[in-house]
Order: C-alpha cells, then sequence, then structure tokens
C-alpha cells in the first residue's frame, strides 16, 4: 500500500505542478498555442472548467485556478490523512 500512496501523492504534486505551469503560460504570449500549450490544455483545461463554472472572471482576473490548486491540495492533505488513518 506504501507504492499507491507514494504513486498518488506523486500524481497530486505533477498536476499541481502542470496547472501552475499551464497558468503561468497565459503571461507569455503565444505560449498556450505551441505543442507543449496543447498538451496542458488538454490535461489541465477539463479540471479548470469545473471551477470556472462556479466563479466567474473578476474583469481580467481569472480566480478558479486559485481555487483549483487549493482544491487539488485539500484532496492531497485528505489522502495522506485518510493514509495515516489506515495505518500505512
Amino acid at each position: 500500500m506504501s507504492i499507491l500512496f507514494t504513486l498518488l501523492n506523486g500524481a497530486f504534486t505533477i498536476f499541481s505542478y502542470a496547472l501552475i505551469i499551464y497558468i503561468l503560460m497565459s503571461w507569455f504570449p503565444g505560449a498556450r498555442e505551441s505543442q507543449f500549450g496543447y498538451f496542458l490544455g488538454r490535461l489541465c483545461e477539463p479540471y479548470l472548467e469545473q471551477f470556472r463554472k462556479f466563479i466567474p472572471p473578476i474583469g481580467m482576473i481569472d480566480i478558479s485556478p486559485i481555487a483549483a490548486i487549493f482544491t487539488l491540495q485539500l484532496a492531497r492533505i485528505g489522502l495522506n490523512q485518510l493514509f495515516l488513518m489506515i495505518g500505512w
């Protein structure tokens, strides 16, 4: 079970970094139109879209990625606590 915990924890970490990179790519013109940008878009947009349904942009600022990263970190903490309660 320790391997499962390590894999899931690593997946949360990698996805968090992917979200941060994808968000930062919006600051650079044409970065999201690159092949890497398209890959991250296909990976991150379905998750971010769930938050954009409930949190509309404020002017030109989209705060839904902040809520998405926060929720992802809460899920990661919950996973850690779950495995601690089980005893692994």
